[in-house]
């Protein structure tokens, strides 16, 4: 997510989402933390997106209820985010808007053109914003795809004609900086894909990302090529090529799809199916098919399994675990390895196609973004080497803003609040960084509950105190004894309290918590969470 202001208006560039770190215990997405937004809603004149994926538009459905503001983006996106919206009963107050590539949209004091670009999905645009300083470009997610599959090529003389004019700063994709040379064309992959489909002796199986609207285009010619027919599992890929389909992003020849519920009985010497599930989510469909456990279908030896996708790092796990499941039921897996042909190829840009650009655009100020910071910092040193950027590079992190002002200058300003916030299971509920700590808390050390018994009337406790631990120590001979120290220790905090102490539970439960904290921890090295209870009677 970017904002850009000029006096009293705000635009927001994009609002996706990013899924969890394994230290990130039970919670289901993270988005970014909007509280500058919120302080300035009155500003707010849209939400401008780039392109379809989730790390752009994912977080919509949980901001839209603070900020309702327009959201401007192509069909394909916008069908996208109208699904999502009705998935979380937003849509009918949502303000959606259509643009396509080369209209111009003006917002407040912004008026901003949207140029082609390629990437791994489509409807994709950059974005030439005006500005009373002078032309922003952001280039989203991009590569310059000589030959696209549906024929429409990045445009590079939308670029040229803005840099001819003068870009006072460029905001451009970082992703694939660390890669030489070019990102190979969407095309690439035919070559290998065809080569699996006529080599494959039962069921092919092919996955990818279900918004990969030009692979999935590729996968039904080339089973039409091979004499296949295309069966799709997966709730992602059937909404995602429903979508495609009635938008006519995508052609589907008449005859050449399987019901889902035929799939089981159909010849799997005839038959391709289109799955969901490349990163392994637990209950996607691929995961299923992996452990037999689909409904649809089963997976049986000889089929062939082709992941036609990145393997995004930090899945690599829960990716190789699945394919083990594969090799074990004797089937033919074909993954992203250093293989000369590819099964996928990147839609991002890598180092040639970000120097074309810097070199059609050169722009007065440089900020390289979409990247982990090793990445926007070599983006910033292969710009410097190239010496395209008029004035200077800025590297910046979340919440950091730069001011380009009307001399021509721009300044680092004061940081933001920006940040992540964590979304659990299912509901539109933030969790706070605390919560997350005590359930790392008690993955690690479990819990211990001790239950006291006072009489509310005298303070003094009623029966031996009750000890209940889980995931703490196992229930061993000695460890019998570090219970019964515990609880004397539980007595004995109870009885040194000060009678004002006694009449205040809260402070009587922090004593105990305190004093079992630092003998559990001195006799075991262990930190349990420590939950004291206390019972009137």
């Amino acid at each position: 997510m970017m904002v850009l202001r000029t006096g009293d208006d705000i635009i927001v560039i994009d609002a996706g989402l990013m899924f969890p770190e394994q230290e990130l215990l039970g919670v289901d997405i993270v988005i970014p933390d909007i509280t500058y937004l919120k302080q300035n809603r009155s500003k707010i004149r849209a939400i401008v997106l780039t392109h379809a994926h989730e790390d752009h538009i994912g977080a919509i459905p949980y901001i839209l209820p603070e900020l309702n503001v327009p959201i401007y983006g192509t069909e394909f996106t916008l069908a996208l985010v109208r699904k999502k919206l009705e998935e979380h009963g937003q849509l009918e107050n949502a303000k959606l808007n259509e643009v396509h590539a080369g209209q111009t949209t003006q917002l407040g004091a912004f008026s901003i053109e949207y140029l082609h670009v390629t990437h791994s999905t489509i409807d994709c645009v950059a974005l030439a914003v005006r500005t009373p300083v002078g032309v922003i470009i952001h280039t989203g997610d991009f590569k310059i795809d000589p030959t696209p599959v549906d024929g429409k090529p990045f445009d590079l003389h939308a670029f040229a004609k803005y840099g001819q004019e003068g870009v006072l700063a460029l905001f451009s994709d970082s992703t694939n900086v660390e890669r030489p040379g070019f990102t190979p064309s969407e095309k690439a992959v035919v070559v290998r894909l065809e080569e699996l489909f006529r080599a494959a002796p039962a069921r092919v199986v092919v996955s990818c990302f279900s918004s990969s609207v030009h692979r999935v285009q590729q996968v039904i010619d080339i089973a039409r090529t091979t004499g296949r027919k295309v069966g799709v599992v997966g709730r992602s890929m059937v909404d995602n090529l429903e979508i495609a389909h009635t938008l006519g992003k995508i052609r589907i020849p008449d005859g050449s799809m399987v019901r889902p519920q035929d799939i089981r009985g159909y010849d799997p010497r005839k038959l391709v199916v289109l799955a969901s599930g490349t990163q392994a989510e637990p209950m996607s469909a691929l995961s299923r098919i992996s452990v037999d456990n689909h409904r649809l279908m089963s997976i049986a030896e000889s089929d062939t399994v082709i992941l036609s996708s990145r393997i995004i790092p930090g899945n690599e796990k829960q990716i190789f675990r699945m394919i083990d499941h594969f090799f074990r039921r004797r089937v033919l897996v074909y993954y992203e390895s250093g293989r000369s042909a590819p099964i996928h190829v990147s839609g991002h840009a890598s180092q040639e196609e970000m120097k074309i650009l810097l070199q059609l655009v050169k722009p007065k100020f440089f900020v390289p973004m979409h990247g982990e910071y090793r990445q926007l910092f070599q983006h910033a040193a292969l710009a410097e080497q190239l010496g395209a950027v008029g004035s200077e590079i800025f590297l910046l992190e979340s919440g950091q803003p730069v001011e380009f002002t009307a001399d021509g200058r721009a300044y680092r300003r004061e940081p933001v609040t920006a940040g992540r916030v964590l979304v659990d299971s299912g509901s539109l509920e933030e969790i706070e960084e605390v919560v997350i700590r005590d359930r790392r808390h008690l993955s690690e050390d479990g819990v211990l509950v001790p239950i006291v018994a006072i009489n509310k009337h005298t303070g003094l406790i009623e029966a031996a105190p009750e000890i209940v631990t889980r995931g703490f120590l196992p229930a061993e001979e000695n460890n019998g004894e570090i219970i019964e120290q515990a609880r004397q220790i539980t007595i004995r905090t109870i009885e040194q309290a000060t009678p004002e102490e006694k009449t205040d539970w809260g402070v009587i439960k922090e004593k105990i918590r305190q004093d079992l904290k630092r003998f559990l921890n001195k006799q075991t090295s262990k930190r349990p969470l420590i939950l004291p209870v206390i019972l009137e009677v």
